[in-house]
């Protein structure tokens, strides 16, 4: 693949200086330092918040979660981070939901779920179902529910498995997300040396998600393996090109529509996975995050700008 060809220098720029804090062979490390590399480089590019939000650290029945709140909102996004349900937290994308918050007027609840390979899978699905319900209830404003990478196959588990249990969830906005697709076909081999996420950690990650066995027919794991996509709510997936999980949020999409749902794809040229942090260097990735934020915004509203 000719990654120096697709990628521009703003982008490249931006994967030397992950690089720097966050090497290449980063899963070879112990989970200890994993986290510890992981957290400097969240640190070396995270932004100040905007002024006039109220942030509080609070707990949803033992999950902890952090709220945002500019003004009096009517909308509440439950947003889950990435990090291959191994290393992130509140701190890593505080930046990313004060910004939505600002953004969009919504309330922001991020949710603290569990890490692997400490709390194997199903925790991280339970602690995400728990805090969205307790956002339901402490709020009782429509959801919108949001996620990077890992935390938007959690935000996508919750939608599926709340269909018929949870009331009032407007819509659902994935970013680059990890879905269970086939890995031996498709993006996963057209990127698999692919700069920051390569088909090997994807497996590893997978790995230490379930503790060795990865399920098989389980939607709160690998949404993708659902059998019935029927009554989701609208969906918008953003997809890095340059991204072995690009083409799981193409065919989720796909699914959603062919079960008569509303469900846009949008796959950004040139970047690649984790640009949710590039968003203030890189014009792609500040355009495609003024995409993300309108899409919650517009879900918000039960606004649907994509016909």
């Amino acid at each position: 693949m000719d990654y120096e060809r697709l990628i521009d220098e703003e982008t490249w720029a931006f994967i030397r200086r992950t690089a720097e804090s966050y090497p290449e062979d980063a899963v070879d490390l112990s989970i200890e330092d994993q986290r510890r590399v992981y957290n400097e480089m969240c640190q070396d590019f995270r932004q100040p918040r905007p002024p006039g939000l109220e942030v509080q650290d609070r707990s949803a029945d033992g999950v902890p979660v952090r709220v945002y709140t500019a003004g009096d909102p009517t909308r509440t996004v439950v947003y889950f981070h990435g990090g291959g349900f191994v290393v992130g937290g509140l701190d890593s994308h505080d930046d990313v939901c004060a910004e939505i918050c600002a953004q969009t007027g919504y309330r922001v609840v991020a949710v603290d779920y569990r890490l692997c390979p400490e709390n194997v899978h199903p925790a991280q699905f339970e602690d995400g179902w728990t805090a969205t319900n307790w956002a339901a209830k402490e709020f009782s404003d429509p959801l919108v529910l949001a996620g990077d990478s890992a935390g938007a196959n959690l935000a996508a588990a919750v939608v599926h498995y709340g269909r018929g249990r949870l009331e009032g969830v407007l819509g659902q906005v994935l970013v680059y997300p990890g879905l269970g697709g086939d890995t031996s076909t498709g993006s996963y081999i057209e990127h698999a040396h692919a700069p920051l996420l390569t088909l090997d950690e994807i497996k590893f990650y997978e790995k230490v998600r379930c503790g060795g066995t990865v399920p098989q027919s389980d939607p709160t794991f690998a949404p993708l393996h659902d059998t019935d996509f029927s009554g989701l709510p609208p969906t918008v997936v953003v997809t890095a090109d340059c991204d072995p999980l690009r083409d799981d949020g193409a065919i989720y999409c796909e699914q959603i529509a062919a079960a008569g749902g509303q469900a846009h794809w949008i796959n950004e040229p040139g970047l690649v996975h984790g640009y949710l942090r590039a968003r203030t260097s890189v014009k792609r990735a500040a355009d495609s995050f003024e995409r993300i934020s309108i899409a919650i915004e517009a879900l918000g509203q039960q606004v649907w700008p994509y016909d």
